[in-house]
């Protein structure tokens, strides 16, 4: 995805960086790059639910191992594997 200013002209890469330390105070989280703020969205999108391809596709990554390597497995998604094969293995909902 390319991101242009509204009379088409490039996006000054300062202003791109003061936005997003602007926006990182709004949100009143930690200081951090744009970069961790990608793998961050990779994550959360497979917390919830987002098929890796999908994240793949979102994150602009060609090879599905990049995407892979990008995101990390959080405890909800760790917790809901464990569920599932725990009611594979002995039923129920557990």
């Amino acid at each position: 995805m390319v991101f242009a200013q509204p009379n088409g002209r490039p996006i000054d890469l300062r202003d791109d960086w003061e936005e997003w330390k602007t926006l990182l105070k709004m949100a009143g989280v930690g200081d951090a790059r744009v970069h961790d703020g990608r793998h961050t969205a990779g994550t959360l999108l497979l917390e919830q639910g987002v098929d890796i391809r999908v994240v793949q596709e979102i994150l602009g990554h060609s090879d599905l191992r990049v995407t892979q390597g990008y995101t990390h497995v959080g405890s909800v998604l760790a917790q809901d594997a464990a569920a599932r094969i725990g009611r594979v293995l002995f039923g129920g909902a557990r």
